[in-house]
């Protein structure tokens, strides 16, 4: 008997991978569950499931590219972290240019100085209330013997090189609150927050009301009309950084409560400068008004103030799918990697970079950092041959916890909502939606106790996303239930 438990334990180390992948339930389910639905059948699918040791556990369609959507953050936070540090903090500096008089007249202007910090003015629970960093910067223009600012405050953005849009990006995402690019002096994720609330009767003018950092020359259509009852929220913003002009359309239900939504602003260090400018009337320092502009170089430092950590930025970014986040953490990696932040050049030396790690590049094409745009594409088999990477540099602990679990709060909540949190809680991966696609990357705690890394990508099905969510999560329940053969 035990000789032959020995011969069975051989041959399953001399198995073929493939034969290996196929004696195991994962295997087993993709083949049966998934390969034989027909909500699949004119789907692009593609799924890889490998052990810590490389075994091959699960595939369909390894080496396809398809996109990626939202776990394409999982590649902008590992690289971040691995090239700027767990520990590193994004900085905004406030400056003078110009001579203080005698009775404390600056003659000159107030710089805030960005330095892509994404959680200035954020409501998000990492960052310091805005207030806060507002009062540490008013003490210390007093600090600095300032009374009264003959001249403006203003935003220089320059460390960023290029605006907050994307190219690639669709013209509809650009006025939403995911559709908000980096910038070098944001402000509050650069979103801009309106009350909206339906007219008396169907078809009258939906009445909409700035509400919080909105620049004050932004020119405001509203096109958007009451809408018949229980037909809910259906507005759409559309705006862009070539003018300050933003239009509303679309209709809000006529039995609707009033709200407040979020969405894009361009003008972010506008916006900035035009709110610190305020904070600093209301507490009796005049200026000639905001603008923005380049600090000289002859300009006097007189304050830094600084972001949460990197690792926090990267799990509010995975957890919540921060876009906004994502995009800011792409513009540092070119400038740190670079000295240039664009998007002509940030994708580029990212992907250099992993490739210098010895990990190919094969099957990645990334357009962007958060997955928003329609040009990025990324196989299975990239994605684990990263996590690999990751799994073998100093921050994986770090990088791990980053990455959310089914039921936490965070955008996996109702994820496997049936299953003990024993199961969940083993399982750490990033969610990815765009209309025809949903995805899922990052890794399992099996119950054998090793990690594995995995990858389903599903693009193009006909169907509601509702209907194939449950074969997606039936694979990640066999994922977190394998055991080494």
């Amino acid at each position: 008997m035990l000789k032959k438990i020995f011969l069975l334990a051989i041959a399953a180390l001399l198995m073929p991978a493939t034969q290996w992948a196929q004696s195991n339930n994962v295997q087993r389910y993709v083949d049966t569950a998934m390969k034989t639905d027909t909500l699949l059948k004119n789907a692009a699918v593609a799924i890889l499931a490998v052990e810590s040791n490389g075994r091959t556990v699960a595939q369909w369609n390894p080496d396809l590219p398809l996109l990626s959507a939202s776990t394409m953050k999982t590649i902008t936070t590992g690289v971040a972290l691995n090239v700027l540090g767990p520990d590193f903090r994004f900085e905004t500096k406030i400056a003078t240019a110009g001579d203080i008089d005698e009775e404390g007249v600056l003659h000159g202007d107030l710089y805030i100085i960005g330095g892509g910090d994404p959680t200035l003015g954020s409501h998000s629970p990492i960052a310091e209330d805005i207030n806060l960093v507002f009062g540490t910067w008013y003490y210390a223009v007093k600090g600095a013997g300032i009374t009264a600012i003959d001249g403006k405050v203003r935003g220089d953005a320059g460390i960023f090189k290029e605006g907050i849009i994307q190219d690639n990006w669709c013209w509809a995402d650009l006025g939403t609150d995911y559709g908000s690019g980096a910038c070098g002096l944001s402000f509050a994720e650069n979103l801009s927050f309106y009350r909206v609330e339906p007219g008396f009767s169907e078809g009258d003018r939906v009445r909409i009301t700035p509400v919080e950092a909105v620049y004050s020359e932004m020119n405001l259509r509203r096109d958007a009309t009451t809408g018949a009852a229980k037909t809910g929220n259906k507005l759409n913003y559309y705006a862009s950084d070539l003018s300050p002009v933003g239009r509303f359309t679309g209709t809000y239900a006529v039995d609707r409560e009033a709200d407040t939504i979020a969405v894009s602003n361009k003008f972010p260090a506008l916006t900035c400068a035009e709110a610190f400018d305020s904070y600093l009337a209301a507490n009796g320092i005049t200026t000639r008004g905001a603008s923005t502009g380049a600090a000289p170089d002859t300009s006097k430092l007189i304050v830094k103030t600084f972001s949460p950590t990197l690792v926090e930025i990267c799990t509010e970014t995975n957890t919540q799918s921060n876009n906004f986040f994502a995009e800011t953490l792409l513009m540092m990696l070119g400038l740190r990697l670079t000295g240039e932040a664009s998007y002509a050049t940030a994708p580029k030396a990212v992907e250099k970079y992993i490739d210098a790690l010895g990990c190919r590049t094969t099957g990645l094409r990334q357009d962007d950092g958060s997955g928003l745009s329609r040009f990025n594409f990324i196989s299975p088999r990239f994605f684990c041959n990263f996590y690999r990477m990751m799994q073998k540099s100093d921050i994986f602990a770090e990088y791990l916890f980053t990455l959310p679990s089914p039921g936490g709060d965070n955008t996996m909540k109702y994820v496997l909502s049936k299953e003990p949190a024993s199961l969940r809680s083993r399982i750490h991966c990033k969610s990815g939606t765009m209309t025809a696609v949903k995805c899922y990357a990052g890794y399992v705690e099996t119950e054998g106790g090793d990690i594995m890394r995995f990858a389903i990508l599903i693009n193009n099905y006909d169907c509601p996303t509702s209907r194939i969510q449950p074969k997606i999560e039936g694979f990640l329940k066999q994922l977190a239930l394998y055991e080494r053969q």
